[in-house]
């Protein structure tokens, strides 16, 4: 594929973006260093590689939720800036309209 000024032109057209000189001479920079990727990818065999279709393995990985390293409430509390009786105290971050 020829990367020319006239692709930069139709992309930016069809991107409905503009771009400076500077900037053209950048994106035909980028576009020639992809394409030369994909050419380096053609020469690979690949007839006996099923398709990607997943980065992860398929299905949830899931565990019995087992409670375990339990804290007393007083432990829980005992770091906290202020305490209401069993409770934390934190700033208020939802205003009421009107007030």
């Amino acid at each position: 594929m020829q990367v020319d000024d006239a692709l930069i032109e139709k992309l930016s057209r069809l991107s409905m973006l503009r771009f400076n000189e500077e900037e053209q001479e950048e994106i035909k920079s980028d576009l020639r260093i992809m394409i030369g990727f994909m050419e380096k990818v053609r020469e690979l065999e690949l007839d006996h590689v099923e398709p990607l279709l997943h980065m992860s393995r398929p299905g949830n990985s899931l565990r019995d939720d087992i409670p375990g390293n339990m804290i007393t409430n007083a432990q829980a509390l005992q770091n906290a800036p202020s305490t209401d009786g069993p409770f934390f105290i934190v700033p208020k971050v939802i205003k009421k309209p009107g007030a």
